[in-house]
């Protein structure tokens, strides 16, 4: 056979090689997850063989530092057995007195845990970020964040109609896409923005946004215009969550919640609904998401009484929204950005 004939491609052969790559490529990623629970499987049974000894022993901590010298002696290749990290794994086999393999967190890389462990005391709630993280991927800065803008409190908190307006299955969905408040620091808006300043900022800031929102939303557009009779009208953020499959609005307003917002957002979520929204292809009832500086929960409550839109009024929090007394005394980005730029290169 010349080398020509070596080279042509026979007919299926693109197609067999994209689905031995695919196959490699779930291969390896499940080697890996394998290979990381039982490393996260054997962390846990070091935690919890130091913690039975020093509990019938009466051991000291003296003792983990004297562990660690040792045993990096006699494997002086494997990373990980240092007295820190033991220290971490006795902490760990006591926050989960369960083997760790029943847990969601052995499917989580080590320097997840560790965060987990330092950060979240509450055993509901670290189960909680560990799930999730396993469920979306998170990253360890992305486990970070949400733990310190407390997210597990915020998820599914804001008043809605969902219960009404929505199958149950369908309500617990939409329920988890919800946050109050949205944490929108990173904006670091002056108090007194306007809508537009504000728009504008999470625009400029679409992927600090989409992380605070969550999982699965992709942006449509903003000031996204409509035409209903013969007047147009302009969404102020529309996205498509892709695990709901349906549209949603997002109304933005500076001020409090009030009933002509939520009715404004009614019409909104209709017009989508008769416009975009494509049931033969599983398009789910548009949602509309009303954000606003505050609001007043009995006010809301009454607003949403009667709408079968599914619609929520969330609220948010800015550097602008600390209070006149505090906020002076805070440095800005670009006050942090002049001090690092002092501070001599090591």
């Amino acid at each position: 056979m010349s080398a020509r004939e070596d080279r042509i491609e026979p007919t299926g052969y693109g197609d067999l090689l994209e689905q031995i790559k695919t196959q490699v490529r779930r291969a390896r990623v499940q080697v890996a997850r394998a290979v990381n629970t039982e490393l996260i499987e054997l962390y846990w049974q070091i935690g919890m063989s130091i913690r039975r000894r020093q509990a019938h022993e009466g051991w000291g901590t003296k003792v983990i530092a004297r562990l660690a010298d040792d045993l990096r002696t006699e494997f002086p290749q494997m990373r990980g057995l240092s007295q820190r990290n033991l220290v971490y794994m006795r902490t760990f086999a006591g926050a989960f007195p369960e083997p760790s393999a029943q847990h969601a967190v052995a499917q989580l890389p080590w320097g997840h845990v560790t965060v987990l462990l330092d950060r979240v005391p509450d055993t509901a709630a670290r189960n909680w970020y560990a799930e999730q993280a396993v469920h979306h991927g998170w990253s360890r800065a992305t486990l970070t964040h949400h733990i310190s803008s407390r997210r597990h409190l915020r998820v599914g908190s804001a008043p809605n109609n969902f219960p009404a307006t929505l199958a149950a299955h369908e309500s617990d969905l939409a329920h988890s896409i919800l946050q109050d408040p949205y944490n929108l620091d990173f904006l670091n808006l002056d108090s007194g923005h306007s809508e537009r300043e504000l728009e504008d900022a999470l625009i400029g800031r679409l992927t600090h946004f989409l992380s605070e929102l969550g999982a699965g939303f992709a942006f449509v557009g903003r000031q996204y215009k409509i035409t209903t009779g013969e007047r147009d009208y302009f969404l102020d953020l529309l996205f498509f969550h892709l695990g709901l499959r349906r549209f949603v609005v997002f109304e933005l307003k500076v001020g409090q919640a009030e009933p002509e917002h939520i009715g404004k957002l009614n019409f909104y979520v209709n017009a989508v609904d008769d416009q975009l929204r494509r049931p033969e292809h599983g398009d789910g009832a548009t949602i509309g998401i009303l954000l606003a500086a505050t609001r007043d929960d009995i006010v809301v409550e009454y607003a949403l009484r009667g709408i079968g839109s599914p619609l929520a009024v969330s609220t948010y929090t800015t550097y602008g929204a600390l209070p006149d007394d505090i906020r002076p005394s805070l440095p800005t980005a670009d006050d942090l950005a002049h001090a690092l730029r002092d501070v001599p290169r090591q």
